[in-house]
């Protein structure tokens, strides 16, 4: 018992350093390794690292997705999709917020990369909206809110680990939260409307009346694209297209690919495409390719490795056991500790990564003790997390789209948090 309460004082401080700011591996690596040692199981640390950084479901999921993510950016391919998409949506001013929410939502799929999602369209929809006359900051949270699209990304860490988890595909995992996402989605636009509409926040504001900083806005470097090549602006949704389609219970190319498509074999040909259709190199595509798949292995692997050995940590420390057993007598309050555990932490700490791995790697296998599959609780944890981080003040994504329009990373937020909330309710009734 007394370990217990150490292990959950660990718990504690490991997270809230990740809070204020702490590299993330470093601190869950840091609680893992404290946990171990406080239960004289160093051996705990080892074998949970060793464990985590050869996990090949995971692996040859992420790594070419990245990759692939990669090939588009060296391609120009993830611009041309950018201004493929929000060209249209700046001609009808009426739909302006829900609209860049549901654009920013849909291209996150292609580019997992929440900070990197909004670089690519908020230099692009949020001076296009404060032009229209949108508030700064409300042109920011549109874009903000629409950067958990990446719950429907192969390559996103998640499906993998739930996936492994419940012996079943990438993409079942995230077709058994299509219905509940994309109500989720819908449900955020509406509200940011309603907020737009109700607070007067969509006509007649300029940014020095809305008191933004212009210096930040003349730092913001503007597209040179001047028209879309729509081949190349296709070539980053087909991977994902070409696993829908070859999905077998579609029955779609069962007689000549029996199992479907895997990741790699979708990402490969993507790649491929987008070589042909730019006339890239192969050298450089090649290249670049597995440069992608490196830093992939670095960030987001690193942090599952890291996860990992904090789990460990508090295996060793018989917490985990615990903790189960504790659930185990409050049934009905997995599906909310499940959505809404790494919701706060990512509100809090900027990412939906770290918490969310951890209760996956921990509660999510023993979902059935609870009376819910392993895919549910798992994407209702992925689901949470991806909520909570996209009304963060302090996540990458808020603070870029926050320069962008030249205000607080605090004015983005703010906007969010209603819509991401009620979100979060809406996707875990459905869910449980």
């Amino acid at each position: 018992m007394f370990l217990n309460i150490i292990a959950l004082v660990v718990t504690v401080l490991t997270f809230a350093a990740i809070i204020r700011k702490a590299e993330v591996r470093l601190a869950l690596l840091a609680g893992g390794l404290v946990m171990a040692v406080l239960s004289w199981n160093l051996q705990a640390f080892s074998e949970a690292f060793t464990k985590s950084m050869t996990v090949a479901g995971l692996i040859s999921v992420i790594l070419p997705v990245m990759g692939f993510a990669a090939v588009m950016e060296l391609t120009g391919c993830n611009a041309h999709l950018v201004k493929m998409l929000t060209d249209p949506l700046l001609k009808v001013r009426v739909i302006l917020v829900p609209g860049a929410m549901l654009v920013t939502y849909l291209i996150n799929t292609a580019i997992p990369s929440a900070a990197g999602c909004t670089a690519a369209v908020g230099v692009i929809l949020i001076p296009a909206m404060m032009a229209a006359g949108i508030h700064p900051a409300m042109a920011g949270a549109a874009v903000f809110a629409g950067t958990w699209g990446s719950v429907f990304s192969p390559g996103s860490p998640h499906p993998a680990m739930i996936a492994k988890i419940a012996n079943v595909s990438v993409i079942d995992v995230i077709l058994a939260h299509k219905t509940a996402s994309i109500t989720g989605a819908l449900v955020v636009a509406v509200l940011l409307f309603a907020e737009t509409k109700l607070f007067k926040q969509d006509r007649d504001w300029t940014p020095e009346k809305a008191g933004a900083d212009l210096g930040k806005l003349a730092a913001a470097k503007r597209p040179t694209l001047e028209k879309v090549n729509f081949l190349m602006a296709l070539i980053p949704m087909v991977p994902l297209a070409l696993l829908l389609i070859t999905v077998p219970e579609f029955g779609i190319t069962t007689k000549i690919l029996p199992k479907g498509l895997s990741v790699l074999e979708s990402m490969l040909i993507g790649s491929v495409l987008g070589m042909l259709v730019t006339w890239t190199g192969p050298t450089r595509v090649v290249t670049e390719f597995f440069d992608g798949m490196g830093r992939a292995y670095s960030f987001v692997i690193g942090i599952i490795i890291a996860a990992g050995v904090f789990i460990g940590g508090l295996e060793a420390a018989g917490l985990i056991t615990s903790f189960i057993e504790a659930l185990k007598g409050a049934k009905s309050a997995v599906p909310l500790l499940g959505t809404f555990g790494p919701f706060i932490v990512a509100v809090l700490s900027g990412s939906g990564d770290a918490a969310a791995i951890a209760f996956n790697t921990a509660v999510t296998p023993h979902a059935a003790q609870f009376g819910v599959t392993s895919v549910h609780l798992g994407n209702m944890a992925w689901v949470g997390g991806a909520l909570g981080r996209s009304m963060s003040p302090v996540a990458a994504a808020c603070i870029i789209g926050a320069g962008f329009a030249g205000v607080s990373p605090l004015d983005l937020a703010k906007r969010n948090a209603v819509p991401m909330l009620v979100a979060a309710v809406v996707f875990m009734l459905m869910q449980g």
